[in-house]
């Protein structure tokens, strides 16, 4: 019987013996590698770019100079303002910060002005002066409230036609409106304010806010050049009294204009009027009486003319719809215009002085 015991009890052992150099075995081919620690490497890629902070928020681009200004600004009617512009009544005001300004010839071979303002706050503008009844079509065009000093009766009667909302110095709003500076001479002393047609808009009642249908110009993205001849120098012949002119500027690149043989000045700035666009917009032209006042067929009719900037001039055409209160000028591709960003002056040219028009 104990030999038995011992028997099994030396199989027990030979089995454990057996098995522990099976683990053995076993554990030196399972044996754990120390792992070197990896570090983790960051995300190399370029970060999102961040979202830049937008500029113009609450702008919009003005359709009158192409450079942005509020929303609530550009829905608001402009005013075109009758402007001197005789020798005598040199120099002016207030001019530079007209976003559009128009010359054409009145009677006695003298021009007018009139200056379309919407983003300004100039407190002497002028001097004033009366209307004439193309000047009142052509302020019609941009919805704008007529600034006047006295009128014509064509004049008179095209504000009635039209039914253009105005601002007489000759009216119970005129002082209101306007002042004189008793240090000038009459008729060349009576100005006028940003605060003076606010104020006198608010009194007559009119309204402020930009109707639906109004002539806009286009405006390039970017500063575009044109194909056309030189346009350095512009002369504008509208008679023997008045030859103003203007030279381009190639390092402001903008136009800068002369009359009676000197620079063109805005007093209220001391700096030269310029601008960054020319239109030459050449019409029919004559004496409408005996007194020599001037009329133009602009009622419903096309015409020619030309664009200017940058250094270069281009041919152009244009349509004019009195009536339905539409203007509207094209390339020579007869598509509509595009104009650079800036100021633009509009010539109102004769079509029998076209021999003293120099473009070089």
């Amino acid at each position: 019987m104990k030999k038995k015991i011992r028997l099994v009890y030396m199989v027990l052992l030979a089995v454990l013996c057996l098995s522990g150099c099976r683990k053995s075995k076993t554990a030196d081919k399972d044996a754990i590698v120390p792992v070197e620690k990896v570090t983790k490497i960051p995300d190399m890629a370029s970060p999102s770019p961040a979202v830049k902070a937008d500029k113009h928020k609450g702008q919009v681009r003005s359709w009158l100079t192409g450079e942005w200004v509020s929303k609530k600004l550009a829905g608001k009617r402009p005013y075109a303002i009758m402007i001197n512009n005789i020798k005598a009544a040199s120099p002016q005001w207030g001019t530079s910060q007209a976003s559009i300004l128009y010359e054409a010839v009145v009677e006695g071979g003298i021009t007018r002005m009139m200056g379309i303002f919407q983003n300004f706050d100039s407190r002497r503008i002028g001097s004033t002066r009366s209307a004439r009844h193309y000047f009142v079509s052509f302020a019609d065009e941009y919805d704008a409230i007529y600034v006047h000093f006295g009128q014509t009766k064509y004049a008179a009667a095209k504000i009635k036609e039209l039914g253009v909302n105005n601002l007489s110095g000759l009216s119970s709003l005129g002082d209101t409106v306007f002042y004189r500076d008793p240090s000038i001479k009459a008729p060349h002393n009576a100005f006028t304010s940003a605060k003076g047609v606010k104020d006198g808009t608010k009194a007559a009642g009119y309204r402020t806010k930009l109707r639906d249908k109004v002539n806009k110009f286009q405006f390039h993205a970017r500063d575009t050049g044109i194909e056309g001849t030189s346009a350095k120098k512009v002369t504008l012949g509208y008679s023997s009294y008045t030859q103003p002119y203007f030279t381009y500027n190639e390092k402001t690149k903008k136009y800068e204009r002369y009359q009676f043989g000197e620079k063109h000045i805005d007093k209220s700035t001391g700096k030269q009027l310029a601008f960054k666009n020319i239109i030459i917009q050449v019409v029919e032209e004559w004496d409408i009486d005996k007194n020599g006042y001037q009329t133009m067929d602009i009622n419903n009719t096309t015409g020619e003319g030309y664009y200017i900037t940058d250094g270069k001039a281009a041919k152009i055409t244009w349509k004019k719809n009195e009536k339905n209160k539409e203007r509207v000028y094209y390339d020579e591709d007869g598509k509509e215009l595009k104009l650079n960003t800036g100021k633009t002056f509009i010539s109102i040219f004769p079509k029998k002085r076209l021999s003293t028009l120099l473009i070089a």
